[in-house]
Parts: C-alpha cells; sequence; structure tokens
C-alpha cells in the first residue's frame, strides 16, 4: 500500500458509504434505489486493496489497463466468480481478443476500428460483452470518444452493420467545466437512441449524474483513496 492509499480495513466502511450515497441520490429524484450501479473503479490499486471490497459483497468494478488487469484479476475471479469487470479506459485494437477474454463491460467503444475488431472477438470468442460508446461531449481533441454530432451514425453502425450489443453511452466532461450540460447531452443523445445505459459520474459528480439519468457511476477515490503511481 502507497501512503496515498485507504488502509485495507477501512474499505468496506467507504464503500458502504458511497453505496448509501447512490441510493440516496437515486431515491432523492424518485427513482429505485437499485437502479444505479457502482462501478468500484480498482484500477492501479493491489489485490489486496481490492480484496476487502469483494469480502464486503460488492461485485462491479472498472479497470482502465487490459494488461495490469490481466495480472491481477483472474486470480481474484477464482476467488469471486460472480465479478463483473468493467473496462473503463482506452482500448487498442489490438488488445481486443484480450479486452473480450477479460471483461463483461467495455465502456470505451469509440471509432469504427475498435468495434469492428470487438465485433470479430466476441464472435470468435461466443462470449456475450456489453458494450457503452464513449462520446467525446466536449469535443476536445486530446481525449478519446466519438464526437456528439457522430454519435447517432456510429451507434448505428455498431448494431446494424456489426450487430453488436450497445447498451448505452459513457462520458467523462471536461474537468475545467461543469459537468451537468455534458450528462445532459449523453443523455440526450440516448434517448434518441434508445440506449438505457448511461454511465457517467465519478467520485467528484456522481450524485449529479445520477440526478441527470446515470444508470451507472464509476467511483475509485472515495473509495480507495488516492491512485497510487502508474507502474512503468
Amino acid at each position: 500500500m502507497t501512503d496515498s492509499e485507504t488502509p485495507a480495513a477501512e474499505i468496506p466502511a467507504r464503500l458502504a458509504g458511497v453505496a448509501a450515497r447512490v441510493a440516496r441520490a437515486a431515491t432523492d429524484v424518485g427513482r429505485a434505489p437499485g437502479s444505479v450501479a457502482l462501478v468500484a473503479v480498482s484500477k492501479t490499486h493491489d489485490a489486496e486493496i481490492i480484496a476487502p471490497a469483494l469480502e464486503a459483497g460488492h461485485r462491479v468494478f472498472g479497470e482502465n489497463r487490459v494488461q495490469e488487469s490481466k495480472a491481477k484479476w483472474p486470480a481474484l475471479r477464482a476467488r469471486f466468480p460472480d465479478v463483473e469487470l468493467h473496462l473503463i479506459g482506452p482500448l487498442q485494437s489490438n488488445k481486443a481478443r484480450e479486452a473480450v477474454e477479460l471483461f463483461d463491460v467495455i465502456e470505451t467503444v469509440d471509432r469504427p476500428k475498435i468495434a469492428e475488431a470487438l465485433a470479430a472477438e466476441i464472435a470468435r470468442a461466443g462470449k456475450p460483452v456489453r458494450l457503452f460508446v464513449e462520446v467525446n461531449t466536449g469535443a476536445e481533441p486530446q481525449k478519446a470518444g466519438i464526437l456528439p454530432a457522430e454519435a447517432d451514425g456510429f451507434v448505428r453502425h455498431c448494431r446494424e452493420a456489426l450487430g453488436l450489443d450497445v447498451a448505452g453511452l459513457m462520458c467523462i466532461p471536461p474537468a475545467d467545466e461543469q459537468a451537468s450540460p455534458h450528462f445532459a447531452l449523453l443523455a440526450k443523445i440516448a434517448a434518441r437512441n434508445g440506449l438505457p445505459g448511461l454511465s457517467m459520474g465519478m467520485s467528484s459528480d456522481f450524485e449529479l449524474g445520477i440526478q441527470l439519468g446515470a444508470t451507472h457511476v464509476r467511483v475509485g477515490t472515495a473509495i480507495f483513496g488516492a491512485r497510487p503511481p502508474l507502474r512503468p
């Protein structure tokens, strides 16, 4: 454990606190408490930090990198086989096979090359994988995600041409802007495409995301503490 991480013994209580806030935020806007999935973002944290959350009964986790996930999750899943693992970081097409093998949900489908690679690997593996299209709601040039103006056509291509199970949309608003217009835009795009899933909101703004329709919130720091430095 690094100095910035939460001690393992504190994680169940922190997790329970975040889960209670998720349920309360849903109830406050007239939604069922169980209508929002809490994706515990365990990226860069070692297995001994993740295990207390698993032992407390949590089963939905998010990871950023295929290689990191491959190193720690097979052993954890041997102990907790009902885990649902989400890829929430960028995916390269040459990692599509490993991603399909490792993950149940891939939230960062953002360009035709990735969609086509995933379609081929899902067909090869015969494994159902739910997909979210990542939308670059702020049109930030340095950030991944399909542009909002191109989202409808891309979703249609994924569904109709590639036969992919597009479950919803995901976004990461610009760090220096209010999140609410971005969440509202994502919800609007999802609604007109008949997509039920909205992955939006992180540790600092997940309650706002829930108010605006999030079905999945991605929370790491509030559960596990500050992330340790990335390994080379």
